[in-house]
């Protein structure tokens, strides 16, 4: 499935994806942003329990993110596992509730936004990339497959 500049731009990626996740789990995001969130929301939780989930959440991604690092010599498993941590991440763009990115805005300004922005909306550009990947490689294969039966030829 790979292909070199795949890797590299699976590696690059990674890395700014794992420090976007990282400033937004457990920077960006704090109690203060969590209850002006609930606010704008309309709800009267206390934040306190959802933000350590929501920590969890971000410290799995981080480490999700990381695995990308060894896309220069892993093999294809790492090529599903990539694929699948970033559907997970692109998933964040219609998960986050849009009250989160306006009281982060409210908060930081425009930088407040900027590690879901990256880290998600690049998740999925990512995710689309490797998707193309895929099809092209099935694609392929199917062509190839064509056309050793239409030849009816083994081994051509």
């Amino acid at each position: 499935m790979w292909t070199r500049s795949l890797r590299i731009w699976v590696v690059v990626c990674s890395i700014v994806f794992t420090i976007g996740t990282a400033l937004h789990g457990f920077v960006v995001i704090d109690e203060q942003v969590l209850a002006r969130t609930m606010e704008l929301a309309g709800a009267s939780a206390d934040p306190s329990g959802f933000l350590t989930g929501f920590r969890v959440v971000g410290a799995v991604f981080v480490v999700a993110n990381a695995l990308g690092l060894l896309a220069l010599r892993a093999g294809n498993w790492l090529f599903w596992v990539v694929l699948a941590v970033n559907a997970g991440q692109a998933a964040g763009v219609g998960i986050v509730p849009f009250e989160m990115f306006e009281a982060a805005s409210e908060t930081y300004g425009w930088v407040g936004v900027l590690p879901s922005v990256v880290t998600d909306g690049g998740a999925l550009i990512l995710v689309l990339v490797m998707l193309g990947r895929v099809l092209a490689v099935v694609q392929q294969r199917w062509s190839a497959r064509g056309t050793v039966v239409a030849s009816g030829q083994p081994g051509q």
